[in-house]
Parts: C-alpha cells; sequence; structure tokens
C-alpha cells in the first residue's frame, strides 16, 4: 500500500469531529474567534442573560427565605400545641386523682 492510500484509510476512519481543527479555525480570526468560542464554551454569557439569571435566583431567594419564615411558624405553633396538651394532660390527671381521693371510681372505656 501506497502513503497516499493509508493517508485516504485514516481519514475514512476518523468519525468524530476534531476538536483541536474546529478551535483552530475560530481562533485564526484572532480576537473576535476567541470570543465566539467563548461563548460556545459558555465562558462568556451575554447581558441579557446573566440579568435573567440574576433575577430568578432573586426569585429563587426570595421564595426559600418565605418558605423557611412559614416552617418556623409552624414550629413555634407546634410546639404550643404541645406545651397545651401536656397541660391537659396534667389537669385530667389531678382531676382523676381528685375524683378518686373523693371515692368517685372512673368508668372504663367500653364497660357501658
Amino acid at each position: 500500500m501506497s502513503i497516499p492510500d493509508l493517508l485516504r484509510i485514516a481519514a475514512a476512519e476518523d468519525s468524530g469531529p476534531d476538536v483541536g481543527k474546529l478551535i483552530g479555525q475560530f481562533a485564526q480570526y484572532g480576537v473576535v474567534g476567541l470570543v465566539v468560542v467563548l461563548l460556545i464554551l459558555g465562558v462568556i454569557v451575554p447581558k441579557y442573560v446573566m440579568t435573567s439569571l440574576t433575577a430568578d435566583r432573586d426569585k429563587w431567594r426570595e421564595a426559600f427565605e418565605k418558605e423557611r419564615d412559614a416552617h418556623q411558624a409552624t414550629r413555634k405553633q407546634l410546639a404550643k400545641a404541645e406545651e397545651r396538651g401536656d397541660v391537659a394532660v396534667e389537669q385530667g390527671k389531678t382531676l382523676t386523682h381528685l375524683l378518686e381521693e373523693l371515692g368517685h371510681r372512673p368508668a372504663l372505656p367500653g364497660s357501658a
């Protein structure tokens, strides 16, 4: 086989794009080529995209803070309800003990 035949076979086997060749093609245009490559890679973004991303970030942060405050309020309400429940249980025990001391035996549930 001759060298041109080997080159043709090697060229036929190349299945993917040559990234180095693509970057070289853009780089030959100097600064403009560099800016285009950086835009394609996402290193540089247009101002309208950055403004949109910043606004979106602020919206999500505000929603997170509202949700956190709502959960804090719920935790406070649950703590108060638990305190009230504890007080009610203690009052019930005290009343039951007082009634037993007075000679009254409370009916057990289901013994009607």
